[in-house]
Parts: structure tokens; sequence; C-alpha cells
């Protein structure tokens, strides 16, 4: 079993301060940018300054998620270069705390902060997304849920297309249209709808509803003031399309890769993300070993700060990686797991390689 002596606490509250000092610095600077492109939109509609800030605060969770590796990194080269400057380093090691050691005290504060990073991914970020997307979009008149195109959200469900104009947080839509295919792959019929609500557990209300059905030589429009509409689409499904997938739940990610797949729809990029939030919390432990080798050897060569911009530059490089790598996964169609994992097990296997040149010396 692991056991922490005085020496090691130590190093492991350094550690922690210097990541958090690390981490809100981070967060000041991302969140003033934020609210300044935030302003941008301030005085259309009911966008008022109180509702960006607003909006901006509600971002803080996923910011502290994305950035918490990051911070991890840095923190610890600036502890373990400061440290080395003022020969603490020096006499821990000369206590008996080998490298191993050391290693393993980083790797513990390391599990701290991707127990944390897991808090924030599931429990935080999940709400305070959709939440914040809700408010900026009720003030700005805007849609909550739209796939980007001009004709609105378009969704599969089984053997019919769903085209939502308009989807509510009030778990209601406007401007419904279904089309519905017969087994043969025959258009059957297409049913339009001025608003549906949803109703538990799987129904959907729809009003003003105008059916055209397709026979085999012949159609016939139904009109009606409402009707019952029976699909697994429902509001959970609809409010994840306001949230990045990489800020999704897990339980989230899993239940809409899930239906992609049941519907024969590309699920790479749910399935890339829903991986992702399986290794990036473990990411921390990986920078922490990555930041060992920097501030570790005989480190009176070079400033602190000079090890600082090596860890900035690292982490961006990081961060930069880990999109690129997702992005190559989606248009390659590269397996979800390594497209997922290829950053972290790169700067792994680059922290191993450093550690061991480092025991060389």
């Amino acid at each position: 079993m692991f056991k922490v002596n005085t020496h090691q606490r130590y190093l492991m509250r350094e550690v922690l301060a210097a990541v958090l000092l690390v981490l809100l610095a981070f967060l000041a600077l991302f969140s003033f940018f934020n609210f300044v492109d935030e302003l941008r939109n301030v005085g259309r509609a009911d966008y008022t300054a109180g509702r960006a800030a607003l909006f901006v605060a509600l971002g803080l969770p996923g910011l502290v998620y994305e950035l918490i590796p990051i911070a991890a990194l840095i923190g610890t080269l600036y502890a373990l270069s400061t440290l080395a400057r003022h020969s603490e380093l020096t006499v821990l090691r000369a206590s008996g705390l080998a490298t191993s050691d050391l290693l393993m005290t980083l790797f513990r504060a390391a599990a701290l902060l991707a127990l944390l990073t897991f808090v924030f991914g599931e429990v935080l970020v999940p709400f305070s997304e959709r939440l914040a997307q809700e408010i900026k979009a009720k003030a700005l008149s805007k849609v909550i849920a739209r796939s980007g195109l001009e004709s609105g959200l378009w969704i599969k469900d089984g053997r019919s297309f769903i085209n939502i104009r308009k989807a509510n947080s009030d778990s209601t839509l406007e401007g419904l249209r279904i089309y519905r295919f017969t087994p043969d792959n025959a258009l059957e019929s297409v049913t339009d709808a001025s608003a549906a609500r949803f109703q538990v557990p799987d129904r959907w209300i729809l009003n003003g509803v105008v059916r055209t059905i397709l026979d085999a030589d012949s159609s016939r429009v139904e009109s009606s003031d409402s009707m019952e509409w029976h699909s697994a689409v429902n509001p959970d499904l609809l409010a994840i399309l306001t949230v990045a997938p990489e800020r999704m739940s897990l339980y989230g990610l899993f239940n809409y890769t899930r239906h992609l797949v049941e519907n024969k729809q590309k699920a790479e990029r749910y399935q890339i993300a829903l991986w992702k939030k399986l290794v990036y919390p473990l990411t921390a432990l990986v920078m922490v070993a990555l930041a060992l080798p920097f501030g570790y050897s005989h480190d009176r060569v070079g400033g602190v700060s000079l090890k600082i911009f090596s860890g900035v530059m690292l982490g961006i490089l990081f961060y930069a990686l880990n999109g690129l790598f997702s992005n190559l996964g989606v248009i390659n169609s590269w397996p979800p797991f390594a497209s997922a994992t290829a950053p972290a097990a790169l700067f792994l296997v680059t922290a191993m390689g450093l550690l061991w040149w480092v025991e060389r010396r």
C-alpha cells in the first residue's frame, strides 16, 4: 500500500496549490474573453449584460473540465521548478525520495484532479451548458435545438424522418413534418403539424395536423385538430443537441449513440466523445508525468519562466491534438477508441521516454 509521509504530503500540497492557482488564472482570463465576445449580442432582443454575465458564469464548469489537465501540467511544472530552484527537491531526493516515489506522489495528487474532472464532466457541465444555451436562446428568441440547416432539425426514428423547424425548452415543437417510409423504402405518408407537446412516456400530441397518405396509385389528405404520435424522440433527446458532444454526460452520450446506431446513422463523433469522456479525466496523470522530467532533472538549468512557457506550449499542443484526432477519426472512420486515446497515449509515451532519459543522466 502506498503510504504518504511528511515530505510527500508537502509535495502534494505544493503541486495542488500551484495547479489551483493556474486554474484560477485561466478561468479569469477565459471568462473575460468570453464576456467580451458576448457583448456583441447585448442589446439584441432581451439579451442584457446581466444575462451575458450569467451565460459566461454557467460556462465556468465547462472551462474547469477542459482546463484541469492543462493546469495540472503547468502547475506541476511551476511547483517542481520552484522547489528545484530553492534546492528543496534536492533535499527531498537526499531524504530518500526516489524517482518512482516522486512519480507516485504526483499520481496521487493527479488522481484527485482526475476525480474532480470526472465530477465536473458528469454532474455540472451537462446541466450548466444546457441551461446556458436555453437562457441565451430565450433571450435572443432563437431556436433551442437546430441542426444548423435552414430547414431546421432532422432526426431519423425507425422508418420515419422527422423535420422540426423549432424545438422549445418547454417540451413543445413548432413546424413539425414526419416522412414515413414502408419496409420497401417507399414513401408511405407525410404528416404536417403546426405544433406538438410531449406527454410522458413516449407520446406527442400533435395540433393542426394535415396528413397525406400515399397508396399505390392514389393519395388522400386527412385533416384533424389533434392526434397522438408515438416516437422514441423525446425532449431529452432534443436537448442533447444543444450541448457539444464533449460536454454531454456519459449517460446522454450512450443513449444518443445507441439511438443513432439503431437508426443506422453515423455515430462516430459521439462514439469518440464517449471514449474521450472516459479517458479525459485520466489525462491529469499523464500531464504530471510529463511535467516531472522538466522539473526534476537537476533543475538549476533553465529558469522557471522558461519551463512555464514550455508547459503552456505543451498544453496548447495537447489541446490541438485532442481536437485534431477527434476530427480525423470522424473523417477517416478510425476506431473511436484509438481516436480518443491517441493524444494522451502519445504524451504518456513521451513522458516515459523523458523520464528514462533523465534517469540515465
